[in-house]
């Protein structure tokens, strides 16, 4: 027993050290002469290998969670939701690999890969496992980064698969696959190109075709981003969609996307914009936004307002127009509230694609730690 004792007093004393400081222990003697007596008993690297292990992990989380009121067709409704509430974890397996591990405890297992740089600096780095996709601008950032309460716009959503396309299902905007990504010209130039499943997440590929996926970025001067993007693939339908009844489920269909846009920020203001486009077999779908964040008087108080076009067939004439106006406080660093007002000409209803305007009211509370 004195030997587990001891081994169980190594580590508390040394995960307890992790928050302290040297000063601090010098100024503590009793707890200074009970470190050295627990080092004695189980060797003095025991502690060092801990603090070795903690220093390589880092653990993230956040939360969202609010109210949403409704109005469509004369019916109201209105409920409190907790939209997700993600935790991550980081270990640095050595200066050069990594992996991390994502789970959303309001859905399923979001992400898990490894990262591992090829290069002495950022030129280019390997990962393999399940990610984001890199279609669109904002797909990949998280929604603690986003202005607008339900988060992407709807081009984004629907063409990176975030859930809005039937035939590809709701898959968070991620996959299963290879990247290859990196950065040159002191951080001004990013690429990534990515070889992916085409499927989802947690899936195995519904077919033999895989789907390529490009993007560069380039930083002109501070504060401004251009992003291009681009996606050629085959997708296997996992379901009918109202937006193109010609696929069936099962069917293996033509899906290719691309997309110009931008993201600008200083004191005054930020902004970003994005014109996409989208192919399934023979139907087009095609939209822009422009969202814009602004502080009135200080950081903690900032003005968001968007504005959001988007067709999702274009023989079918499906078009929405959606507009956000609202306010959010940042209580402390990441953590903030929101308040948003949000109209759309359109929406989808089961099976049916209803041309009527919807109003809702968004209240949302945001919590993260790093």
């Amino acid at each position: 027993m004195r030997p587990l004792l001891a081994v169980f007093l190594a580590i508390f004393s040394s995960t307890a050290a992790m928050g302290q400081s040297d000063t601090v222990a010098v100024e503590n003697p009793e707890a200074l002469q009970e470190k050295t007596i627990v080092r004695k008993a189980v060797g003095e690297k025991a502690p060092d290998w801990l603090k070795d292990v903690a220093d390589r992990i880092d653990l993230h989380g956040y939360a969202h969670g609010g109210y949403a009121y409704n109005h469509r067709d004369g019916t109201n409704t209105n409920t409190f939701e907790l939209k997700r509430v993600l935790f991550w974890a980081n270990a640095r397996i050595t200066d050069r690999w990594s992996f991390l591990f994502m789970h959303d405890f309001s859905s399923v297992v979001q992400e898990y890969y490894t990262d591992f740089r090829i290069t002495r600096n950022k030129a280019l780095t390997v990962r393999l496992g399940q990610f984001k996709n890199g279609l669109t601008l904002e797909n990949p950032l998280s929604p603690t980064a986003m202005e607008a309460i339900d988060v992407y716009s709807e081009g984004v959503t629907f063409l990176s698969g975030c859930g809005s396309d039937p035939l590809f299902g709701v898959q968070y905007g991620r996959d299963l696959g290879l990247s290859l990504y990196g950065e040159t010209n002191n951080g001004k130039l990013r690429y990534e190109l990515q070889v992916m499943n085409g499927q989802g997440i947690n899936k195995k590929d519904g077919n033999n075709f895989k789907d390529f996926i490009g993007r560069i970025e380039y930083r002109p001067v501070a504060g401004l981003n251009l992003v291009a993007t681009g996606q050629i693939g085959r997708g296997h339908a996992v379901a009918t969609s109202l937006y193109n009844p010609d696929i069936k489920a099962g069917d293996d269909y033509k899906r290719n996307r691309w997309s110009v846009g931008f993201d600008y920020k200083c004191k005054w203001i930020k902004a970003h914009g994005e014109y996409l486009e989208g192919y399934d077999a023979s139907a087009v779908s095609r939209g822009g936004y422009l969202t814009c964040c602004v502080p009135l008087g200080t950081p903690k108080v900032e003005l968001v307002g968007s504005y959001d076009f988007f067709n999702f067939n274009t023989s079918l004439d499906m078009d929405q127009h959606k507009a956000i106006a609202g306010l959010q406080y940042w209580f402390f660093k990441k953590c903030r509230v929101q308040v948003q007002y949000v109209y759309m000409s359109a929406y989808r209803l089961g099976t049916e694609f209803i041309k009527k305007p919807s109003h809702s009211v968004l209240c949302q509370l945001q919590v993260r730690f790093n």
